[in-house]
């Protein structure tokens, strides 16, 4: 059996400390068994390390998330990456044929898919290894992985399992076949669908892959990878459940009884930090609050109950944590591009954005580069950069040469000039662009490691 972890969306429910690029499940501040706090994704991957199941594990994901994968897992991570985001039924269909006709996989390889945020205990991987022998034993297109409720929902999906057979036996002590779905029910529908013994749905599915690419060829879509990247963005953004699960003709579930939680909300999210206050923060006589700060100004919260106070570059929410949900669709409609991102080598914050005329834009931001870790070796098209020095020591290389750099120091960049740089100790640089376009993609990359780039420097 093959697991995929699906990494996508933009996190908008986790605004502002969630964007484009930073989605919900990289943010640092849930409970860890190590001193720090962690993200969602460190917390999975480290369960599925402690479970025997990397080994077996692909990360499906767009390239703007490669160097916080990087960064949070390490840089020998097997991914499979999507052109662009296009819902959940493209990004199966890319991975079914990834790992046809590039990993050459037998069609009768189980692929179970998952969320990558997924908050779960450890026997959640187990149960999920038995999925491969559900498929073999039942025979059936898909087998669904469904959590006993606690309670009646209105915000999850939910699978409606057959009834019991007449004389009260069970198909299988292992799996139930279904009935249908039930999406995002009302209070009233949802206790009567808790009565039916219905679970909720945890986004889990398992398949041959033999079947998935029969599916693609119904809908005319090529198996052979290279040929999907080229038709990808043709393709209809749909979820795999309303395109494939939901049509599917014999489908089966296997219960979960344990901790299952969905942290997509501040509300929940709240639950399972580590801290009641991250950043620069002071609580006083506030109970239930909880407080992430990430810009350089304090937040004082006095006297206050059930809110989430949540600052970044991107913006500021205050909001009682029942309504916190709320903010998904306020921000949905709003496409500025983040004012913070991690990357493999670091981080940076833009402090300021101005359109000077109608052909000249300048930017400035903070960057930060770990020690010993390096930017790739690039140019650019539409811009010119200024690079001031603050903190630290690294090493510079322009236009093929290196040089050593320190605080006071200022280099300027030109359009087209080809620069690379190293940390020997951590530093922090003010970066400057100034230019008709200053985009993220206008980069173009000539080398990723310093190695490789040390040896296209002149001696």
């Amino acid at each position: 059996m093959k697991l995929v972890l699906l990494s996508g969306g933009s996190g908008k429910r986790l605004w502002p400390l969630s964007n484009d690029v930073r989605s919900k499940q990289f943010l640092k501040l849930i409970k860890s068994q190590s001193s720090g706090p962690e993200s969602m994704v460190q917390r999975m991957w480290r369960q599925l390390a402690s479970t025997q199941c990397l080994d077996m594990t692909f990360i499906s994901t767009s390239q703007s998330q490669v160097d916080l994968i990087d960064s949070q897992l390490g840089m020998n991570v097997p991914l499979i990456l999507e052109p662009q985001k296009r819902d959940t039924f493209p990004a199966i269909s890319l991975i079914a044929s990834y790992l046809h006709s590039v990993k050459k996989f037998s069609l009768d390889e189980i692929i179970t898919i998952m969320p990558v945020d997924s908050y779960v205990e450890d026997h959640f991987f187990q149960k999920l290894k038995q999925l491969e022998k559900v498929i073999e034993a039942s025979g059936a297109d898909l087998a669904l992985m469904g959590v006993r409720p606690t309670y009646p929902s209105t915000k999850y999906g939910y699978i409606v399992p057959e009834p019991p057979a007449p004389d009260g036996k069970k198909s299988s002590p292992l799996y139930q076949k279904v009935a249908g779905f039930t999406e995002k029910p009302t209070e009233e529908q949802a206790k009567k669908l808790l009565a039916k013994q219905a679970l909720w749905n945890c986004g889990v599915f398992a398949f041959r892959l033999g079947y998935m690419l029969e599916e693609m060829d119904k809908r005319k879509l090529p198996t052979d990878y290279g040929q999907l990247m080229e038709k990808y963005s043709e393709l209809p953004k749909i979820s795999f459940d309303y395109e494939v699960v939901e049509k599917a003709k014999h489908v089966v579930v296997v219960p979960y009884d344990g901790e299952w939680k969905d942290l997509g909300t501040w509300n929940t999210l709240t639950e399972e930090m580590s801290d009641l206050s991250v950043g620069r923060v002071h609580l006083e006589e506030s109970s239930n609050t909880h407080v992430i700060n990430e810009l350089d100004l304090p937040i004082v919260s006095i006297g206050v109950s059930d809110l989430v106070i949540a600052a970044s570059p991107d913006g500021i929410l205050i909001s009682a944590k029942e309504k916190s949900h709320v903010i998904k669709d306020i921000a949905s409609d709003w496409s500025q591009r983040p004012m913070f991102e991690e990357r493999r080598w670091g981080w940076y914050h833009v402090l300021q954005f101005q359109k000077m005329s109608e052909k000249v834009e300048v930017l400035t931001k903070r960057l930060h580069i770990h020690a010993d870790k390096n930017l790739s070796y690039q140019y650019h098209h539409y811009r010119s950069e200024v690079w001031m020095v603050v903190e630290g020591e690294g090493d510079f290389v322009l236009n093929d040469r290196l040089f050593r750099i320190r605080p006071g120091d200022v280099l300027e960049i030109p359009v087209g000039a080809k620069h690379a740089i190293k940390a020997i100790s951590d530093l922090d640089i003010i970066e400057v662009q100034m230019g008709s376009r200053l985009i993220e993609e206008d980069i173009v990359r000539l080398g990723m490691s310093w190695n490789d780039i040390l040896e296209m420097v002149s001696e």
